[in-house]
């Protein structure tokens, strides 16, 4: 069992939502896992996130639409056993083509280039 501090104490808490609903199934400093019910003509806002999001539809057919600035660069038709993914800072939404059921998952890239040094290494002779 998880500390409830690793999940942030909502865990399989069910939220409804304009388009259907979400339950949070796993959290973690790294990765945030939800269990999404989006009706049939359901639809998302247009957002972007800080972070991977990964879509795999379980049942259903679900439409992942993808912007860069103004410009939408990207329509993808996701169905059962299918993924996608938006990669952070890009503008998406999602919209529910049939009744779905999809697995969402939150992936925090970390960075390579987030280390800080004190000194130098070298070879010591």
């Amino acid at each position: 069992m998880l500390p409830e501090e690793a999940y942030g104490g909502d865990f399989a808490l069910r939220q409804g939502k304009d388009w259907g609903y979400t339950t949070l199934i796993f959290k973690s400093q790294t990765v945030e896992v939800h269990d999404l019910e989006i009706e049939r003509g359901g639809f998302c806002s247009e957002h972007k996130h800080q972070k991977i999001n990964i879509f795999y539809v379980q049942t259903g057919l679900l439409k992942v639409r993808i912007w860069q600035g103004k410009k939408m660069i990207d329509e993808t038709i996701v169905g059962s056993g299918q993924t996608t993914a938006v990669y952070r800072g890009f503008w998406h939404d999602f919209e529910g083509l049939k009744d779905t059921r999809c697995i969402e998952i939150y992936h925090v890239f970390l960075e390579s280039g987030d280390i800080k040094r004190r000194t130098k290494g070298g070879l010591k002779k």
